[in-house]
């Protein structure tokens, strides 16, 4: 299996998964041109996509899909309630008939070779997923825009081989930074977005020795940096109930605009 961001952030966020005979998009939310230009460096095409996963129907999680499926033709999977959102966003344009597909969390499919598997997570959005993908014992999961996590993420998290996971935002940035008190809420809120400290604990519950990789995505641009949210992480993980240290796991921090390497499974 082979992983890479395409674009990680709150202006846009696209991510491949893949094995040798099946490729998948994770959300659409940069332009056709963006999302073309990431997969050349994949040595794939548009054609080549075997199907697109929409976690949930926000702008930076969308915006290219209609103009990209219009040329394409690839099918969409997303729950009903982010069917129904993707419906409503106007700005979209006509989806091609026959290609939305409705999924839902905690029932798995089979695309190709890959088993995905959907679970809820936490988000102002109409019923939000993110996603396990597995094929044989690797298995590689999505999980960003979510205020909150508990057991049951936990649960969706264990055993990977690789993990795309939210680090969204410094809470005392958020806090004396400029945006308004409601928006301020919105996002360290329960339905908001993970901040990095979060994400350190989260990771604290479900580090083994087989996961290899570890992707921090869907930074903020007003609310963090790409060191601050690396230096967090890695000392929530050194300060944690766990044998791991910081320095022992593989960990990078997605690019907003730019293509990150091809991780391996």
């Amino acid at each position: 299996m082979r992983l890479c961001s395409i674009a990680s952030g709150s202006s846009g966020n696209c991510i491949y998964v893949g094995s040798k005979k099946t490729h998948l998009l994770v959300d659409t939310g940069i332009s056709k041109k963006r999302i073309e230009e990431g997969l050349a460096q994949l040595d794939l095409t548009g054609e080549m996509i075997s199907g697109i996963l929409i976690t949930h129907e926000h702008t930076d999680h969308i915006q290219g899909l209609g103009v990209f499926c219009r040329k394409y033709q690839i099918p969409v999977y997303a729950t009903r309630g982010t069917l129904a959102g993707i419906g409503s966003y106007k700005s979209l344009g006509d989806i091609p008939d026959g290609i939305l597909h409705e999924i839902s969390a905690d029932h798995a499919f089979e695309i190709g070779d890959l088993v995905i598997t959907p679970f809820s997570i936490s988000h102002d959005a109409n019923e939000p997923t993110g996603f396990r993908i597995t094929k044989g014992d690797k298995s590689i999961a999505i999980a960003t825009d979510l205020g909150v996590y508990d057991d049951y993420t936990i649960r969706n998290l264990e055993d990977l081989s690789a993990l795309v996971l939210e680090a969204n935002h410094d809470v005392h940035m958020v806090e004396v930074g400029p945006y308004p008190y409601p928006l301020k809420q919105r996002v360290l809120g329960d339905c908001g977005h993970l901040s990095n400290e979060a994400s350190g604990r989260l990771l604290c519950n479900i580090l083994h020795d087989k996961l290899k990789y570890i992707i921090l995505g869907h930074l903020s641009k007003d609310n963090n940096f790409p060191e601050l949210a690396y230096e967090t992480v890695k000392l929530e993980v050194t300060m944690g109930d766990t044998p791991y240290h910081g320095e022992d796991i593989s960990l990078v921090v997605a690019d907003r605009d730019k293509i990150s390497k091809i991780f391996m499974i």
